[in-house]
């Protein structure tokens, strides 16, 4: 069975610096200090008084639980994530996804999508919400159920209901209708959610790149001393499983992708996205948790985190059951310098509700990323700037596919990738796509990279910025490499419309390759950093 990877986010994605290093909002302009925005509906934040480039960003993390009944088999369970970007008093947009934790055997099954959420306050703390997304995604017992239950791997959602806003979070109930096309999920059913909300402070594209000091820097607001540390780890892990009694007896080789978000200075929260390129390729799962570190050196760094998920692949090839994953693992990192470490781990991982567990030993190359001043309380923040990201959602179409020398059909995959600013001209890229047709005959095709890209600089005068990228990573098949070219049209220092064309092959002896184009917005800014 093909097997989604995600994301987002997703969160990846995205999740990679989604929840921590970005959102919709639209910068204050010092002419505008008392202004809503017009575009984004935001109120200026204290900090923009003082002519301040930096503006506060609003966001949610939505959590929901569903119960979709099946015909003919045993219902599907899904938790929904997603992360969502204010846009205005009543708008959200953002990206997330589903997976199954409890009931029945969907192992591995796994979705991702696009949503847009409104919401408004009917009386007091009560208000309505409605959304609807837009995805792909796949799994099932068996290869051949998957195609059953998935259909051609695209899905839509609506839901419709009422919530409750408490102190720090808010809960409520939706009626929701969640539909696969061509399969057995087509069905409305109640639908309970938990919201999150949290806020930031975010500047200009432009400014990426900038020094800044809290004294005498026009660039820099009074009183902003919330220095946070993020990491986005990509590594590679081997699972050994223990007695297996699936189909598949070998050691998984996967490609690990994980943000960490550090809530005090070493306590911190994850998400996790692990795919197989090796062993069984079609292997994934999205796992979130929380983490601890301790300093053994200057240079040296523990971690403990447990992680708790969803992930697998068909229960008759890896029996992970209903799919539930619990994910202890320790590791010991060594920075190289204050951005970058080394990092080898030792974990065990299993299936609370299948047969499945797995001794796990990985090595991951750690990005460190400093947000905020770095020094609380400072009035110099000597060695600060303004680094920049870009967040890239295309609609991308592979065709001239072949396979083992045979033509195949085309594959239309929703994608996100972040880019973080090296400097003027390197950015590192990591994507994530999710396939909304099938490939193969099967739902739930898609790719997970990372590389390096090159650009030219960029200037706010103009409105093309030129960038080309190399990626490597894996998808159904196994390793691939990813390359192309590509351009970004502004249409204002936030907005850019997204433009991309290239050639994906595989590296090993499956032979994969395809042509590509890819189309869509991106979304750029930059965050204060250390």
């Amino acid at each position: 069975m093909i097997k989604q990877l995600s994301s987002l986010f997703v969160v990846v994605f995205v999740t990679t610096s989604l929840s921590a290093n970005c959102s919709l909002a639209q910068e204050t302009s010092p002419a505008s200090n008392q202004r809503a925005n017009p575009v984004f509906g935001e109120e200026a934040s204290p900090a923009s008084s003082q002519q301040s480039n930096l503006s506060k960003a609003e966001a949610i993390v939505m959590l929901d639980y569903q119960v979709i009944p099946v015909p003919g088999i045993k219902p599907i369970d899904l938790m929904g994530f997603h992360l969502l970007n204010k846009i205005n008093d009543w708008m959200y947009l953002g990206v997330g996804g589903y997976a199954p934790m409890f009931k029945g055997e969907y192992g591995g099954f796994m979705a991702f999508d696009v949503t847009a959420h409104i919401q408004h306050k009917i009386v007091g703390d009560l208000f309505a919400d409605v959304g609807v997304s837009a995805g792909g995604g796949g799994g099932g017992k068996s290869v051949q159920q998957s195609k059953v239950l998935s259909g051609t791997g695209g899905f839509y959602k609506a839901y419709l209901g009422l919530g409750f806003e408490l102190k720090d979070f808010s809960v409520g109930a939706n009626i929701s209708r969640m539909k696969f096309m061509n399969s057995a999920i087509d069905h409305s059913q109640l639908n309970l959610y938990l919201q999150v909300p949290f806020s930031y402070s975010i500047g200009p594209y432009a400014s990426s790149g900038e020094g800044l000091s809290r004294a005498g820097n026009p660039h820099t607001p009074e009183g902003f001393s919330d220095p946070n540390e993020n990491i986005l780890s990509f590594g590679l892990d081997n699972f050994l499983q223990i007695k297996p009694e699936g189909s598949n007896k070998d050691t998984i080789n996967l490609v690990d992708l994980q943000f960490s978000h550090f809530m005090s200075k070493n306590i911190y929260w994850l998400c996790n996205v692990g795919v197989g390129y090796h062993g069984l390729p079609l292997y994934n799962h999205v796992l979130a948790g929380l983490g601890a570190r301790a300093q053994l050196l200057p240079r040296v760094h523990v971690y403990g985190q447990l992680g708790l998920g969803s992930g697998g692949y068909a229960p008759d090839t890896i029996d992970t059951g209903s799919g539930l994953l619990v994910y202890p693992k320790v590791s010991a990192e060594y920075l190289l310098d204050k951005n970058l470490g080394v990092s080898l781990s030792a974990g065990y991982l299993f299936a609370p509700n299948g047969s499945s567990k797995n001794y796990t030993l990985g090595a991951a190359l750690n990005y460190h990323i400093h947000s905020g001043d770095g020094s609380p309380g400072s009035t110099d923040a000597s060695g600060s700037l303004y680094r920049g990201y870009r967040l890239n959602l295309f609609q991308q179409t592979e065709f001239n596919v072949s396979y083992k020398d045979k033509v195949r059909s085309r594959i239309n995959l929703l994608t996100l990738q972040g880019d973080g600013m090296i400097n003027e001209n390197l950015y590192l890229p990591v994507q994530v796509a999710v396939a909304y047709t099938d490939y193969l005959g099967y739902p739930g095709y898609g790719e997970l990279l990372v590389g390096i890209g090159v650009q030219n600089k960029y200037h706010k005068d103009s409105r093309f910025q030129v960038f080309g990228q190399l990626l490597v990573g894996t998808n159904v098949h196994g390793p691939i490499l990813k390359y192309g070219l590509g351009l970004n049209y502004g249409l204002s220092d936030r907005m850019a419309i997204y433009c991309l064309a290239g050639q994906t092959i595989a590296i090993d002896k499956d032979k994969f390759k395809s042509d590509y184009t890819g189309l869509g917005v991106t979304y750029r800014f930059s965050m204060p950093s250390w």
